[in-house]
This record gives C-alpha cells, sequence and structure tokens, in this order.
C-alpha cells in the first residue's frame, strides 16, 4: 500500500495506465495480510479500551486469557467485517485522497512556478521533451505537506461513511467473550447488523459515526508527517523506494496512533456502549461523547486514555511490513 501510494504521489491523476487493475487485486491480498497480522494486537486493544483494570491488567494477561478461555479464534473474533470492509474502505480512502490532493494543488496551493507548469502542460503547444515534461508534471502535482494532511483529513472523512459501521460491528464481536457461540449475544456479523437494524434502524447501525470523523481528522498527522518522511529519506539516506516507502509509512502510522489514540478510547466506548430497547443488551450510557470521555476519565484517569496503547503501538511496524511485502509480490506476480 505504501509503495502505491508513492506511485500516486508522483503520478498525475491523468496519467492512468492499462495495468492499474493490479493495484486493486494486490490491495486485497495485502488487506487479507493486514488481517491476519493485525488483528489479533487489535482484539486486545479494544479488549482493554472497553474494560477496567479489574477484568484486565494488560496486555499480556488480556492476551494470555483470551488464548486459555478462547483459542486462537478468540483473537479472530470480529474479523469478517474488516477483511469485507477494508477492500471498499481502501478503495475509497486512496480514490478520495488522490482526487483531494489533485483539488487542493489545483485550487488551494497554487504556487507560482506549479501554475506555470500546469498552463503551459495544458497549452495546446507541442509537448515538451520527456525530462521537462517529468520535471513540470512534478511541480504541477507538489503539495505542500501541510496540503497532503489536509488531503488525509477529507479522506478521512469520506471513507468514514463506510469505516463507521464496520468498526461499529467489529467491535461489538470482539467484546464477546463467551467460548461458545451459543452463549453470545450475537452469532455472526450478518447477524449483528441484522439485529441491530432490527431494533434501532440506520441510526443504530452508525452508532459512533460523529466520533469516527472526530478520530479520523487525525489523518492529518498521518499523512503529513508520511510526506515529511518520505522527502526526508529520500534526500538523506540511499535507501531503496521500497525502504523508504515502509519506514516513513511505518513511522507515519504510528505518529498518527500517538496523536489519535485517546479519541480512539472513546470511540471504541461508544461502539460498545449497550444499545438497548428491543435488543435487550442492557441500558444504554453514552448519549453524547462527552459522556463516554468522562466515564472514560472517572474510571482510570487521564492513563485511561492510553489503555491498550502497547498491542496499538506494536501492532503497526509488523501490519505494514506484511502489507507492504504482499502487495509488491501479487503486483509483480499478475500479467
Amino acid at each position: 500500500m505504501a509503495a502505491d501510494l508513492e506511485e500516486q504521489q508522483k503520478e498525475p491523476a491523468a496519467a492512468k495506465k492499462p495495468s492499474n487493475y493490479k493495484g486493486f487485486v494486490a490491495g486485497i491480498f495485502s488487506g487479507v495480510a493486514k488481517l491476519v497480522v493485525g488483528h489479533p494486537f487489535d482484539t486486545v486493544k479494544v479488549r482493554l479500551q472497553t474494560t477496567d483494570s479489574t477484568r484486565f491488567r494488560g496486555p499480556w494477561q488480556c492476551a494470555a486469557q483470551t488464548m486459555q478461555r478462547e483459542g486462537v479464534r478468540g483473537f479472530y473474533k470480529g474479523a469478517t467485517p474488516p477483511l469485507v470492509g477494508w477492500m471498499f474502505m481502501d478503495s475509497v480512502l486512496m480514490g478520495s485522497l488522490t482526487v483531494y490532493r489533485r483539488l487542493l494543488a489545483e485550487h488551494v496551493f497554487v504556487s507560482s512556478s506549479a501554475a506555470a507548469a500546469a498552463s503551459f502542460l495544458s497549452s495546446p503547444s507541442p509537448p515538451p521533451s520527456s525530462s521537462n515534461r517529468d520535471e513540470l508534471l512534478e511541480k504541477a502535482a507538489h503539495l505542500p505537506s501541510v496540503g497532503h494532511g489536509l488531503a488525509g483529513v477529507l479522506a478521512g472523512g469520506t471513507v468514514s461513511l463506510i469505516a463507521a459501521p464496520v468498526e461499529h460491528v467489529k467491535a461489538r464481536l470482539q467484546i464477546q467473550y463467551a467460548a461458545r457461540k451459543s452463549e453470545r449475544l450475537y452469532a455472526g456479523p450478518v447477524d449483528c447488523a441484522r439485529r441491530i437494524y432490527r431494533a434501532h434502524g440506520v441510526a443504530g447501525i452508525y452508532r459512533g459515526l460523529s466520533a469516527t470523523l472526530l478520530f479520523r481528522s487525525f489523518f492529518f498527522f498521518w499523512w503529513s508527517s508520511y510526506d515529511v518522511l518520505s522527502r526526508a529519506l529520500r534526500d538523506r539516506t540511499s535507501l531503496s523506494s521500497p525502504a523508504v516507502n515502509f519506514w516513513a509509512g511505518g513511522l507515519s502510522a504510528q505518529i498518527f496512533w500517538i496523536t489519535s489514540y485517546p479519541s480512539d478510547v472513546v470511540k471504541q466506548r461508544i461502539m460498545t456502549d449497550p444499545l438497548g430497547g428491543r435488543l435487550g443488551d442492557g441500558e444504554r450510557r453514552f448519549h453524547r461523547w462527552r459522556d463516554a470521555a468522562a466515564a472514560v476519565y472517572r474510571e482510570g484517569g487521564a492513563r485511561g486514555f492510553w489503555r491498550g496503547f502497547l498491542p496499538c503501538f506494536l501492532r503497526a511496524f509488523p501490519t505494514n511490513a506484511a502489507a507492504l511485502v504482499t502487495w509488491e509480490a501479487i503486483f509483480r506476480a499478475l500479467p
């Protein structure tokens, strides 16, 4: 995924190639790799985020109890929604990110050199030489780091329309601790979504949308830092392009989580809060975002907003590495 992003940054939006399907197909496999490597970490993270210290003292105890009581399958509860959803989420995220970058470059961050380059390239005059044209295209497509950050915020808001229900269902399945299916409230993701919809309609399915929008606004730090780190590694090291993408992608993802994690804790509390009513899952506690935030602080103080951070932080690099290796291998193997 990181290598694909690098290519999108360098190539103009209009420069489509017949082999573009390869990136989409490879992205599906990289999404599977993300899930296989990252979902166990995510399950531990969500369980720590949605319980207090009386149930789990920390990530290691949570992981040990999950393995002991539920086996390996326990770590993959709620895996189906992100597996299905990530295919659409990655498509919407990357597609909208490209569009927003182009719009910001054309209408907001328009420097004189970029404007002149874009004007020259769109003129009916004879095309420049290949080397000059590449230089002009780079100028026309250039965005400052803050522009990449803003494009990330807009893309995050767009993909939230898909991410909110996917993450909502995933979170509710992840906190079902019973090893036997007969003892669980939801038999699976379809059953979960159907029962919530019957009891609470579309609003129930989209429970936590505003919290998701707030959480994904921190994409600003992800994509702006990715641009800064990519430039620095390209200019100051002799690393290969895949290595630059790997390190910049991994480090920028960790910057994102450091800045956004408290908002993710509150989001998970809202998404796992009982919906009540005909669903019969308990009494609703959090009617507003600040109610959930106050509960987190009341139960654990400031440290409560960082509960479960370690598995989240540890997940970033192996997940990105698996996705990158898989993406590159599939992309090269396709005809």
